[in-house]
């Protein structure tokens, strides 16, 4: 089976969040089931120095009025159709953002331009090669359902959620420049609010629709996690699947991880010490036997990082330290910074993202901090499991049904990986961290707590077999009424 994925970030070449840790792992578990994915990705400076160097594939006259021309890369198991539009991507800033942290002017049309192409391949534009079947992912590449759907295609789309509160919405008077017909503009298909949503045109023309953990999809469906689209996606709910995420255990292996200093498995876990001894001195906190917390996030009220600030101050009462590396809110960063200066020595503040600093984080800490409000699934707590650094989270979404909380239950069937909290609050996280202290304390106990971590399986097997079968069933459901 042929597939195409499109995207508007994929590891390792461009990186914002897990959406590009899922695009990038994804493919290469699939190819077991017999799954053959190209995947559709921008012309981003980073990818096109590799993918200049091939011959173009064709050229697009003209995706709403620009030059683009695509070409194919292969690189870490992965092969990439790549939109070499100079006029849309080829810029300084992130995917999303230019070099002063401003949302691009034109997103709108960056990522119309990227469904567009998605949807011309996926009905037959380029010669010899056409997929059984779409993926698309968020809104940046949710409106290739649209298009397809407006061209008369039967392809099947599958639309993957990786977080609902990001939905690609613009004022109505783009329609016409999006290149869709006023019909587009209903309750039934894009019309939100009176504005345009990308993401809702996907949600109401893919075949099928898949959200990143059981518990997420779930959630949704309510007003206070539906983000104003609940109602959509209640009325889609025999198409509404979750499937949790899974990580590359290749990428993600402390026991040949390049950069961790000092590498280690379930038999050599006593390492992270070592690990331990590198990180507070490169981030220039004072060595000691405390525990060594950590969050590796995006700094927003989300994720509930101004709840980290507001309650920082207990891990060092009982002669902890943190680190956080990430970006986001400059409200909330300021927070953090402000309690690290209060605190020298016991709390250090990156702001940026960096991954070879993020893994060492992982082996070197000796707890990771996730208080989110909501998060559909979450990755960081399963990179943190497989290098025994063990999950402080929120009892929300993806991070509910990964985590077990050490409870005098689990901690005595020995099943516990981590500490939840609920209600999400900073009392409640307050309270967490103090569990995990006191845990910390019984050397014993938090051994078998890491190695209970450790031994968490969250590969992409599983999950893998799950799209294949959501593929599988949807191919055969075109066929039928292709026959």
């Amino acid at each position: 089976m042929n597939v195409l994925a499109v995207t508007s970030e994929i590891f390792p070449l461009v990186k914002t969040g897990g959406l590009a840790d899922v695009t990038g792992a994804l493919p290469k578990a699939l190819a077991r089931f017999g799954i053959r994915t190209h995947t559709l990705v921008p012309g981003y400076p980073s990818i096109l120095a590799l993918a200049r160097l091939h011959p173009p594939l064709m050229e697009f006259d003209s995706l709403l009025g620009e030059r683009a021309t695509l070409r194919h890369l292969e690189i870490d198991g992965l092969s990439l159709f790549v939109l070499d539009a100079p006029s849309l991507y080829e810029r300084a800033g992130g995917p999303y953002v230019d070099e002063h942290g401003h949302d691009h002017p034109d997103n709108w049309k960056r990522f119309a331009v990227l469904s567009l192409a998605g949807a011309e391949i996926a009905a037959g534009a380029l010669p010899g090669w056409k997929p059984d079947l779409v993926h698309t992912h968020d809104w940046q590449s949710a409106l290739t359902s649209v298009y397809l759907e407006h061209m008369g295609s039967d392809v099947p789309v599958v639309l993957t959620i990786h977080n609902l509160a990001f939905q690609g919405q613009y004022s109505s008077s783009l329609l016409s420049q999006i290149g869709l017909p006023p019909e587009a503009f209903t309750t039934e298909c894009m019309e939100y609010y009176g504005d345009i949503s990308y993401l809702k045109g996907g949600l109401t023309t893919a075949e099928h629709i898949t959200v990143v953990s059981p518990t997420y999809a779930r959630e949704i469906l309510s007003s206070i996690f539906g983000m104003g689209l609940d109602g959509v996606l209640n009325a889609r709910m025999d198409r509404l699947q979750g499937i949790v995420n899974g990580i590359d255990t290749e990428i993600w292996n402390p026991a040949t991880d390049p950069y961790l200093p000092h590498r280690f498995d379930l038999k050599t876990v006593r390492n992270k010490r070592h690990n331990k001894a590198v990180l507070l001195e490169r981030f220039g906190l004072e060595p000691g036997e405390g525990p060594l917390f950590s969050a590796v996030t995006r700094v927003t009220w989300q994720k509930g990082m101004d709840m980290l600030a507001e309650v920082a101050d207990e891990i060092f009462h009982f002669g902890g330290k943190l680190i956080v590396l990430g970006q986001g809110d400059h409200d909330i960063q300021a927070a953090l910074q402000e309690t690290a200066r209060r605190f020298p020595g016991r709390m250090a503040v990156s702001v940026g993202y960096n991954e070879p600093t993020a893994h060492l984080i992982h082996g070197g800490s000796d707890a990771i901090i996730q208080p989110s409000r909501f998060e559909p699934c979450g990755l960081t707590q399963l990179y943190a499991m497989r290098y025994g650094c063990v999950p402080v989270v929120s009892r929300t979404g993806g991070l509910s049904e990964t985590i077990i909380d050490a409870n005098d239950a689990a901690l005595s069937a020995r099943a516990a990986t981590g500490f939840q909290f609920h209600p999400v609050r900073a009392e409640g996280l307050r309270q967490a961290l103090r569990r995990a202290a006191e845990t910390y304390r019984d050397k014993r106990k938090w051994a078998r707590l890491q190695m209970q971590a450790m031994r968490a399986d969250y590969s992409w097997d599983r999950s893998a077999e799950r799209y294949a079968e959501v593929y599988t069933r949807l191919t055969g459901e075109a066929a039928q009424r292709a026959s």
